[in-house]
């Protein structure tokens, strides 16, 4: 982690953590749950070779602020932060790559503020469109998603952080450890950054806030991951776009990518046939391989 600078950056209401190297245009690389920053040091390593890469902890995670509440864990708060983050880094154009709920984020940003956008980078993360109707239509990826209503629920700081994380760790660190993408420094890492006060709580709210999932026993819709001040554009993207997808996914299954021509013209799909949800630590080379390639169209 010494390999790169950390900085603190009082943006939109709230303090980010970031971790930065390099000079040029700006790439912007957002993480999702539960990770933080380090997810992308491999990204951060290569991209800074010739651009000004940064990782920010999102807002609730690791040194990030943690605001009390779900109000501030609103997904138009969560454009801003990226938004009010590059401005304040000193750029007006960017290049936004980002996995799970950073690429939830992101999609979103790129609806909102375009104009901000040189390129939009997406790994493992549904267009908001075509989630919903995955999660509506799709019996499939209603189960897959089942967890998201657990996500939601009051006792699910209780059961995630029982046994140091004990959960998380057996369900996504060591696989990757027993494999080799991860060290046992960097499980240790995660369990560092997990236990930073208020931020299981603060990723969690990510989900409750939204009010994403499938359709519930109770009665309740199916929901997508939406910004309650959606562009005039609809849900057409109007930024070149590469989607990383790794198809062993089994939470975002590759169903997410029927369709998503249609609300993204100017588009590059590259599918990993034996990349996870985790693909970014399983196939760094090949992840940072496919950027390379599509910023040098």
């Amino acid at each position: 982690m010494s390999d790169f600078e950390h900085h603190l950056a009082d943006v939109n209401g709230v303090r980010l953590h970031y971790a930065t190297t390099g000079r040029g245009p700006l790439m912007m690389f957002v993480h999702g749950f539960p990770e933080f920053w380090y997810a992308w040091h491999r990204q951060l390593s290569e991209f800074g070779r010739d651009h000004h890469a940064v990782a920010p902890d999102m807002r609730g995670y690791n040194l990030s602020s943690k605001p009390e509440g779900l109000e501030p864990y609103a997904i138009g708060h969560l454009i801003e932060d990226l938004r009010a983050l590059a401005e304040h880094l000193g750029h007006r154009r960017f290049t936004l790559c980002a996995h799970d709920w950073g690429g939830a984020v992101a999609w979103a940003f790129a609806l909102r503020h375009p104009d901000w956008l040189e390129r939009l980078i997406i790994v493992n993360a549904p267009h908001p469109a075509v989630f919903h109707r995955e999660l509506t239509a799709n019996p499939a990826q209603q189960q897959a998603s089942q967890y998201m209503l657990m996500f939601r629920t009051e006792g699910a700081e209780a059961m995630l952080s029982a046994d140091n994380f004990e959960a998380l760790n057996a369900r996504i660190l060591q696989p990757l450890v027993a494999a080799g993408h991860l060290t046992e420094a960097d499980r240790k890492a995660y369990l560092e950054a997990w236990g930073q006060p208020g931020a299981l709580t603060g990723g969690l709210n990510y989900y409750r806030a939204a009010r994403v999932g499938p359709p519930s026993s109770e009665g309740e819709p199916a929901r997508g991951i939406k910004d309650d001040a959606p562009a005039a554009s609809g849900f057409v993207v109007h930024v070149p776009t590469l989607v990383i997808w790794g198809m062993r996914d089994v939470a975002l299954l590759p169903g997410n990518l029927d369709g998503l021509e249609e609300y993204v013209p100017d588009l590059t799909v590259r599918r990993i046939d034996d990349g996870t949800h985790w693909v970014i630590h399983e196939r760094p080379d090949v992840v940072n391989r496919h950027i390379r390639e599509f910023l040098a169209r």
